[in-house]
């Protein structure tokens, strides 16, 4: 099973464009990442820059919008994720009690949609487009 767990931050939706962690976190996640790794459990990982220093695009009026971080509303911010392949839920939760995170610091874990998740038309539909997609990627490296 895969899942994505999320590093949220305390206050990290107000943080500066150039905001990073201290050399002591950054070490200590690190290691953290590097036994995920050795576990074989670890899929990918990234940190994410501060909201000042990305933008939304939204869709309410029908056209895109975009808007520059940081978002005023924005109670809460991802700092960072790592994707597992795991077991179960269970040792997802078990990975996340042993990351080095800070008190102001909160991980939440969400499984992803597999498509065996879906019924069986909407899998046989992917399926072929899978397929039609590989088909012409196939084409293009013939020619």
């Amino acid at each position: 099973m895969r899942f994505m767990m999320l590093m949220i931050p305390g206050g990290y939706e107000k943080a500066a464009p150039d905001a990073t962690p201290s050399l002591d976190a950054i070490e200590k996640m690190m290691k953290y990442n590097y036994e995920l790794g050795a576990a074989g459990v670890l899929v990918s990982l990234d940190g994410l820059r501060p909201l000042s220093s990305g933008a939304r695009v939204s869709f309410a009026t029908g056209h895109p919008v975009v808007t520059d971080g940081p978002f005023v509303e924005t109670k809460e911010a991802i700092g960072g994720y790592w994707i597992l392949n795991v077991k179960s839920k269970e040792e997802a939760i078990a990975w996340a009690k042993k990351c080095p995170a800070s008190a102001n610091e909160t991980l939440e874990i969400r499984p992803f949609f597999e498509l065996e998740d879906f019924p069986q038309d909407v899998q046989d539909g992917a399926r072929h487009f899978e397929a039609q997609q590989e088909k012409r990627l196939q084409e293009k490296l013939n020619k």
